[in-house]
């Protein structure tokens, strides 16, 4: 049996494995219409990865039970490989989103509250084989703000299969444009939960650059799965922002120089119901100020900032019947070097500062149609009343601190397996370095607290 026979017997096998398990890539319609699976083969609630999802992915989103149109370029090798039906579908999310007081902008004013978003978001995609050994996630969104499509997270892969040491081997290619966007798991920044959120709350407040550089950088990189056990993973990033200047997006938005290494370690293992990934992440930058994110260097410098992200991340699933359990956790530390913006003053008060978060979450899945999910958050710094105040009522730091802390609330029900509806409560004890007047002016942590109810529409 050839190795890609082997490879396609081993993913029909685990996806009966997935079935019997199943924990939820994206779920994207393109990818069931191409495997002639459900949904809920690769997806619990999605965009949960199963098992046979993770490994769906790491194949290079080529498994197919489409008809093929073929052409030989002779010596037996064909020239053509492609699905007849096209790898296009399309999503569209409606929200309300209420937060516990009006949130303050800019200029005076406030943003509008019990906003209602229609869309929230609207997304079409090119997700599936492109040839063989060859597949894609392409996702183009648009928003209210700004008002336009854009490129989205975006996943194009090589893949193939191998044996080391007696055991079989994935290996591939990955070029993408969002670190971690590439991994399996929903313990990373690009898929971690909240999987949906609302756009006029708080979020989780600061947070280290890993979590920030979706759609900002275009990266290559080459990973390997060996005997379903040992991930790795190593990238490089360059800033590419399609329509704007390139730069970082951070507190002092700033230029990228040269390349951003990315690497990622990771082990897996099922043990009878129970599955479990512990790993290791992280990224290293340096950077050139510039001017409030206008991409206008301030001034000619020698120096650079530099930014080191490690992380450590963990993934526990049980199955309980038709029912799971799936529990999630990542911390991030970031070290900041920030030579060139201390030493062209009035960007950091601090030429050195440390940022760190913890996030943890799990979610108990009833069967394939109901889920509850709980979520905690905290993020600790150095407090830097210059990098960290911006300024603004509601946004900025009076102390100057990072830290923030939080929980958030959620429970989502799918009449069908490609429509999800749900409600989410995030709630804060700590923003921006306090519980109460944390901005100057007098806005207190719980009033950023926030009721988010959502429509979720694959197809």
């Amino acid at each position: 049996m050839s190795i890609l026979s082997r490879s396609i017997a081993l993913g029909l096998g685990l996806s009966a494995a997935a079935l019997a398990f199943s924990p939820s890539a994206w779920a994207v319609p393109s990818f069931a219409r191409q495997t002639g699976l459900a949904c809920a083969a690769c997806h619990t609630t999605y965009p949960e990865l199963t098992s046979f999802g993770r490994l769906f992915k790491l194949n290079g989103y080529t498994l197919t039970g489409l008809q093929q149109v073929q052409a030989s370029a002779g010596g037996g090798m064909p020239a053509l490989k492609i699905n007849e039906i096209p790898p296009f579908s399309a999503m569209f999310q409606t929200s309300y989103s209420n937060v516990g007081k009006a949130r303050p902008q800019a200029g005076g004013g406030y943003v509008q509250n019990n906003t209602v978003q229609f869309p929230r978001q609207m997304s079409f995609f090119f997700a599936g084989e492109m040839s063989p050994h060859m597949g894609s996630f392409i996702q183009f969104t648009y928003e209210p703000s700004p008002d336009h499509f854009t490129i989205d997270n975006t996943d194009i892969r090589y893949a193939n299969h191998t044996t080391f040491g007696g055991d079989d081997l994935i290996y591939g290619l990955d070029l993408n444009n969002n670190p971690t966007v590439e991994d399996v798991w929903q313990s990373t920044p690009a898929w971690g939960f909240p999987f949906i959120h609302s756009s006029i709350g708080y979020g989780f407040g600061y947070s280290p650059q890993i979590f920030n550089l979706g759609q900002t950088v275009a990266g290559l990189g080459g990973y390997a799965m060996w005997n379903n056990t040992l991930y790795a993973d190593v990238s490089v990033y360059r800033s590419e922002i399609p329509g704007s200047p390139t730069r970082l997006p951070t507190v002092t938005p700033a230029l990228v120089n040269g390349v951003a290494p990315y690497w990622r370690v990771a082990l897996q293992h099922n043990f009878g119901p129970n599955y479990l990934e512990v790993g290791t992440y992280g990224i290293y930058l340096n950077a050139t100020p510039t001017n409030n994110g206008s991409g206008t260097v301030i001034a000619s410098t020698s120096a650079t900032d530099s930014y080191l992200d490690t992380g450590v991340d963990a993934q526990y699933e049980r199955q309980f019947g038709d029912n799971s359990l799936v529990v999630r956790g990542t911390y991030v530390h970031e070290k900041q070097t920030l030579n060139a913006s201390y030493s062209l003053g009035g960007l950091v008060s601090n030429r050195s500062n440390s940022l760190d978060t913890l996030r943890l979450n799990g979610t108990y899945h009833f069967g394939d149609s109901k889920s509850l999910s709980v979520g905690y958050f905290n993020t600790w710094g150095t407090s830097d009343k210059l990098l960290y105040n911006s300024g603004t009522a509601g946004s900025g730091s009076i102390s100057g601190s990072p830290d923030t802390t939080g929980y958030l609330l959620q429970a989502a029900y799918l009449p069908w397996q490609n429509i999800q509806v749900g409600v989410q409560y995030t709630g804060y004890t700590k923003f921006n370095g306090a519980s109460s007047n944390y901005d100057g002016a007098g806005r207190s942590a719980s009033d950023n607290n926030t009721v988010f109810l959502y429509g979720w529409f694959m197809w």
